[in-house]
């Protein structure tokens, strides 16, 4: 039943990708409706603002920027009064006159205000049902960093912990529950790579560099098709693009860990790179202590994160972006370590002004190994590891001004091996023992958020095979 089915899934890939070919052949025809679109993006760094907003004023409305800050809206020809803005930033007003589909690509400057209050207001109950989105929290890591951080460190999972319908699994530790879910239930995504275990130091760090991210998204509910099933909810991190202006650089020195981060442009306003860094020097204070048991210790963790892009034309843009972790605790009488790396590839194409398109090549591992040193009696070496290959495609089709249509599909090959055990040197009484596993699955999604009026309605329909 399987190469049926792949066979089924490789003829809806081609169909889409024709689909979408002939929606951009279709708009060279006559249509009712033109199309406004383009990217919101800071004109400091060059980043693409993830919810960045459009008003227009005639229609007392408008629309939001992607995970991509892609915006695209269908409007009868005419005169409109348009504002871009994002919270932060300098907002952008002026008019047009539309008389055939345009692109307009927006940098938004940031804004440098002291406030003399801040105001807390909640939402109407008009607001609440207008919205098709439910139980979604939003974070930027400014936000993030002004929270009181344990031992210094800014941590991401701790913030997420504060949120309602959150709550640790334990004291200290980065394990969390959302709506009385256990941990495992919890689908945590780095730049669309799957993150299996979130956790440093057993638990009291994250893997995620603050410096190293742009945006948090957190799903406690109704979660969109496009993540695939998960009982609790889904955590998207998104990491910085990197400054396509100019160089800079940034870092400290705290009680646990020193970082450093590098950001700049490798050919300006077309790419981009960003870097980070972050280790723990226990290990070195461990080195003087007058302990000699306490001196053969070591433990420490490191990450490191990067990321590139490259835009080739208002049509293609391509990320390239991975991660890198470990942690490592041994003396001489045992050892112990773990760590995740991804690396993720992807290909943005516009197909036509209406039809956004994400191509995404995808890497996720994650290993942890222990064992008795050889000087040891019975020593030995245990190592396991998860690896997942995931071929990912995903549409974005503005169908009309009250109509968006959300589509893809996603071809995962997982390999597990729970463990690989073997006994070291002459004196062991361990055998060599080896379980491996192998699980192909693939998922189709669909998804539509209708507008028919005043509210509303969302319908939603995946299939996932394993």
């Amino acid at each position: 039943m399987a190469l049926p089915f792949r066979l089924l899934t490789a003829f809806i890939f081609v169909f889409l990708l024709c689909f979408g070919s002939k929606l951009q052949a279709e708009d060279e025809v006559a249509k009712p409706y033109l199309t406004l679109s383009g990217y919101i993006s800071d004109a400091s760094t060059g980043e693409m603002l993830i919810g960045g907003t459009l008003y227009i004023t005639e229609l007392s409305g408008g629309t939001a920027t992607n995970v991509y800050g892609y915006y695209s809206v269908r409007l009868d020809p005419g005169n409109f009064t348009l504002t871009y803005s994002y919270v932060g930033y300098e907002s952008q007003s002026f008019q047009i006159s539309l008389k055939q589909d345009s692109t307009i690509n927006i940098s938004l400057q940031p804004q440098n205000t002291n406030l003399n209050e801040v105001v807390v207001t909640g939402e109407s109950a008009v607001e609440q049902i207008s919205r098709a989105q439910m139980s979604v929290a939003r974070l930027d890591i400014k936000s993030i960093r002004q929270i009181p951080a344990f031992m210094g460190e800014v941590d991401i999972i701790k913030a997420l912990q504060l949120l309602p319908g959150v709550q640790a699994t334990s004291e200290g530790g980065s394990g969390f529950s959302v709506r009385g879910g256990s941990p495992d239930q919890n689908l945590i995504l780095l730049d669309e790579a799957l993150v299996y275990n979130p956790s440093h130091l057993l638990g009291f760090f994250s893997v995620f560099n603050n410096d190293a991210v742009k945006s948090v998204e957190l799903y406690k509910g109704d979660i969109p098709s496009e993540y695939g099933g998960r009982l609790s909810s889904v955590v998207d991190v998104r990491m910085n693009d990197g400054n396509s202006q100019r160089f800079s650089g940034q870092g400290g020195i705290g009680t646990i860990s020193s970082r450093l981060n590098l950001e700049g442009p490798i050919q300006k306003d077309k790419s981009a790179f960003m870097i980070a860094g972050r280790r723990t020097y226990a290990d070195l204070f461990l080195m003087l202590s007058p302990d000699e048991e306490i001196r053969d210790n070591t433990l420490y963790f490191y990450d490191f994160n990067a990321k590139a892009n490259y835009t080739f034309n208002d049509r293609n843009r391509l990320f390239i972006s991975g991660y890198f972790g470990k942690d490592v605790f041994k003396n001489e009488n045992f050892g112990m370590g773990w760590g995740n790396q991804s690396l993720t590839v992807r290909w943005n194409h516009l197909f036509s002004s209406k039809v956004f398109s994400n191509f995404s090549l995808i890497y996720s591992r994650f290993n942890y190994d222990l064992g008795i040193p050889e000087e040891q009696p019975n020593a030995f070496e245990w190592n396991a590891q998860m690896r997942d290959y995931s071929l990912k495609s995903d549409f974005t089709w503005f169908a009309s001004a009250n109509s968006t249509l959300k589509f893809g599909l996603q071809s995962t090959y997982h390999s597990f091996r729970p463990g690989t055990a073997q006994g070291i040197g002459e004196e062991t009484a361990f055998n060599k023992l080896e379980v491996r596993g192998l699980m192909p699955s693939s998922r189709i999604y669909l998804s539509n958020e209708q507008n028919p009026g005043t509210t509303h309605a969302q319908i939603r329909l995946a299939l996932e095979y394993f």
